[in-house]
């Protein structure tokens, strides 16, 4: 019993490394792009859905009214989602200068407020390139510019970005950085494999015509989640070599941290709630051995009770992850200019372990809070 729970360990194991190899070889692949820096000639239409982001919302609208691209090629929607605070008339203030605001008025309860919000947006957007951000997040003046300089110069019919938490303001906040991070590069490396499979709806840009030809998120619209890695796989599976993975720093969007557990649980148990809809099922298939992998660590730490023997192999596949782990987010960090975080890799690890293995069991199951309402 010793030797094939040690067998089934090791080659869950081997798994682990083959997908941290795979990952490393498509994060290389993706190079830093030459980008047009002038004469453009995209209209873009600069996408929000916001509920209840009185708070941080003007910053928001402030860095998008500072960016760098030209006024006359870029419109500003955003969507106040029933909002029970002063959302909507901070967006109201704006539109002196050009902000137009979006109020959703359903009468029906919907599972996808978000979904719905985007649709409507891009209904009555006028640009030929959808840019869709959150109403939470920083970027710089380049960031439009950027991103546009890139779809100009390469024409792909969608563009994954790069997102980073930032102002992090205690350990915890810093080490969801860092795996934050790890998922940054997972999407930007399934890419560069030419297999697009995840990215992150704050950075998200695509064609306002490919977006009605793969029939906008018709079929993906049952759960509140899913209006970036959803959709992006429909797009890869009509068109599988132009989703493009944007390597430049000036195009990094900036959010926060969840600032306490509950609210990090909450969140990642909606991003798992999304593997239901993968269409590739081999991506799932990865999924669950990779969490396989995480449970066999903690069985061989309960195991190592009985038994000196399992410490050994739970040291083993230790040792492997930090390893494979540093080889992967060194030149991640390293794009990001955030290198120290490396120091709480040792400690982030075992914390990883467990939450990845608790997700697991509960991350497609029951209801859960999102923006104040009880969603699935």
């Amino acid at each position: 019993m010793i030797a094939l729970l040690s067998i089934i360990s090791l080659l869950l194991t081997g798994l682990f490394l083959c997908v941290c190899i795979f990952l490393i070889k498509g994060w290389h692949a993706v190079k830093r792009p030459q980008i047009k820096t002038s004469g453009f000639n995209t209209k873009v239409t600069v996408l929000i859905a916001a509920r209840n982001e009185e708070e941080k919302i003007h910053l928001t609208i402030e860095d998008i009214l500072a960016q760098n691209y030209p006024k006359h090629l870029t419109e500003i929607i955003i969507v106040d989602d029933h909002s029970t605070d002063r959302t909507s008339q901070i967006i109201s203030s704006y539109a002196g200068r050009g902000v137009k605001l979006l109020q959703m008025n359903e009468d029906k309860p919907l599972n996808s407020y978000k979904k719905k919000a985007i649709a409507e947006a891009i209904s009555l957007s006028t640009g030929d390139l959808m840019v869709a951000t959150d109403a939470d997040c920083r970027m710089g003046p380049h960031w439009l510019s950027t991103v546009v300089g890139y779809y100009e110069m390469h024409n792909p019919v969608m563009i994954s970005s790069p997102v980073s938490y930032f102002e992090e303001k205690s350990m915890f906040e810093r080490m969801q950085t860092l795996e934050f991070y790890s998922l940054i590069a997972t999407g930007g490396a399934f890419i560069g494999n030419g297999h697009a499979s995840t990215c992150n709806g704050a950075n998200l840009a695509y064609r306002k015509d490919v977006f009605y030809q793969v029939g906008g998120f018709k079929g993906i619209d049952d759960l509140a989640s899913g209006d970036d890695e959803l959709l992006l796989q429909k797009v890869a599976e009509r068109f599988p070599k132009k989703i493009g993975f944007l390597k430049l720093y000036d195009a990094v969007v900036f959010t926060h941290a969840k600032p306490n557990l509950k609210e990090f649980l909450q969140q990642r148990r909606r991003w798992a709630s999304k593997s239901v809809k993968y269409k590739d099922k081999k991506v799932v298939a990865l999924v669950v051995g990779l969490w396989l992998f995480n449970v066999s660590m903690v069985l061989n730490v309960l195991a190592g009770f009985f038994s000196v023997h399992f410490f050994g192999v739970f040291a083993i596949q230790f040792l492997l992850i930090f390893l494979f782990e540093l080889l992967l987010l060194y030149p991640v960090t390293s794009f990001f200019k955030r290198t120290k975080l490396l120091q709480l890799l040792i400690i982030s690890i075992p914390l990883y372990i467990i939450y990845f293995v608790y997700i697991g069991m509960i991350g497609n199951k029951g209801k859960y809070i999102w923006k104040g309402r009880e969603v699935r």
